[in-house]
């Protein structure tokens, strides 16, 4: 038996004490209960000193024990606990390994693909490439999608076009108007012979009723729920979420980026209002990649292995401009992907760095290679919503600001409405957009999926959206920010503090 869970069999019978202790002891419970609540955080804080964690997130970890008890110890046991992690998703990395060696052994592009790239931009190449295992294409088309009506009027066009297969993989999806067009579409194919497989997240998508699951069913389409578990609020599953956003038609076209179904990404709603967001389609030989993300997710969720040629034969695209690569990341990978080629961008940059994120919750190696850039005078710019979608996180985010003001970075707040898009550019050459948040669960929890483009066409296109979103922006201004009343900073260093957890 591994010793991290030694340790925590020993903290739960501690907690079960510490629960217990006054009901048995009579007068002595409460000096018993303060004893065991001791001997609880020590053991519990032993557990996660010795699996040597990031130490940000192992101080974090110790201080919500510590003056949080009760409240730190269900957090830790739904929360915090990484041996579920090492046993269940060490099976899904070697499968996903497994089927990479089997299938995607030609990915490896040749030094003539490079010539057109800088030095800079072929080392990352290499570096994403290594990290992410999924080949860089040179025969892949994409292109932008700004919000949601030009999502999903492009998304619901594809779809009625498909022959033989359509596979569906979202993190949030309501049974709202625009979950129910797509669900009629999906059943309209189903019916019709086209293969269906439907994916959603089961907390993301928590309210999705079983009528409408059924429908799918009965229509012929295949269901899978990610992270299904009996007491959703009882488990530590509820921590690894599968975030990703995909759609694939055919295996020649495919979706990815920010946007989930539901009205309010439409800007329907009264509470958030006007929706900001990216997506993105891709269509070509990048397409494979996303296609082997789904279906290694599929087999994962289902049994069902289905990495069959037919699914895995996209037509090539010609005449393409540059190199598009679809990158996953997730708690199946050590290698924290999607973090690692975020810093390399950064590090990378010449003349900007451009960032859009609704949550800001970096870690030690992103926050110092954004000050870095910009003390060396790097044009760094922030792109945050003016007002929050959960709260927390809105704060802790605000505490990082402070910093980045000092050496320059410019922070600006979207007031148009909620801005949600999740993107990087780097030097108007190199950008990235998917599902991935500039926070520590995107980082260490999530499955996320983006793609990384390498002078791309549609590089240009995201530029000129960014700068159009500046147009309805406040640009923060440092000595006004740091005037905030006492009680809002005590806030937001609070929220700091669990920054390592949210």
């Amino acid at each position: 038996m591994r010793r991290g869970l030694q340790i925590t069999i020993i903290a739960l019978v501690l907690f079960a004490f510490y629960f217990l202790g006054f009901g048995v002891f009579g007068k002595f419970g409460g000096t018993l209960l303060s004893i065991f609540q001791t001997l609880t955080v020590i053991t519990i804080g032993l557990a996660i000193f010795m699996q040597n964690r990031n130490p940000s997130s192992t101080l974090a970890w110790i201080m919500v024990l510590a003056l949080l008890p009760g409240v730190g110890l269900v957090l830790y046991f739904l929360l915090g606990q990484n041996y579920f992690r090492r046993r269940k998703f060490d099976k899904k990395a070697e499968q996903d390994r497994l089927s990479y060696e089997r299938i995607d052994r030609g990915g490896k592009l040749l030094p003539r693909d490079l010539s057109q790239f800088s030095p800079g931009q072929q080392r990352l190449l290499h570096l994403s490439q290594r990290l992410a295992r999924t080949p860089f294409s040179m025969a892949s088309r994409t292109q932008v999608l700004t919000n949601g009506e030009e999502t999903f009027s492009t998304l619901l066009r594809e779809l009625k076009k498909a022959k033989h297969h359509i596979h569906m993989e979202y993190y949030i999806y309501r049974a709202d108007d625009i979950g129910r067009e797509i669900q009629k579409t999906l059943i309209a194919k189903a019916r019709a012979g086209v293969e269906v497989r439907f994916m959603f997240d089961a907390v993301g998508s928590i309210g999705l009723p079983k009528s409408f699951i059924n429908e799918l069913s009965e229509a012929g389409a295949k269901v899978g729920i990610y992270g299904e578990v009996r007491f959703l609020a009882l488990s530590s599953r509820v921590n690894y979420r599968n975030h990703r956003k995909i759609v694939v038609v055919d295996g020649n076209t495919g979706f990815i980026g920010g946007l989930n179904v539901g009205d309010e990404y439409l800007s329907r709603s009264t509470t958030y209002g006007f929706w900001r967001d990216t997506h993105m389609v891709v269509k070509g030989e990048a397409v494979r990649s996303l296609q082997i993300i789904f279906l290694q997710d599929w087999q994962y969720v289902t049994g069902e292995r289905i990495m069959d040629p037919a699914y895995l034969s996209p037509e090539l695209e010609q005449g393409c401009s540059g190199a598009v690569q679809i990158v996953p990341s997730g708690p199946d990978n050590e290698s924290r992907t999607l973090k690692n080629i975020f810093f390399a961008m950064i590090t990378s940059a010449k003349k900007s760095v451009w960032l859009a994120t609704p949550y800001f919750i970096p870690d030690e190696d992103i926050m110092t290679a954004l000050r870095v850039a910009g003390l060396a005078g790097i044009d760094v710019r922030l792109l945050f919503p003016a007002k929050p979608d959960k709260r927390l996180p809105f704060l802790a985010s605000h505490s990082y600001f402070p910093s980045l003001l000092e050496v320059g970075v410019k922070i600006y707040e979207y007031e148009k409405g909620f801005l949600h898009s999740k993107l990087l550019i780097v030097d108007g050459e190199v950008a990235t957009v998917g599902t991935a948040n500039m926070d520590m669960r995107s980082f260490h929890l999530n499955f996320e999926v983006n793609v990384l483009l390498v002078h791309d066409d549609s590089i240009e296109k995201m530029v000129k959206d960014f700068e159009r979103d500046l147009l309805s922006t406040k640009l923060i201004d440092k000595d006004e920010f740091m005037k905030k009343k006492l009680m809002v900073r005590v806030a937001e260093s609070a929220a700091r503090l669990l920054s390592p957890l949210l």
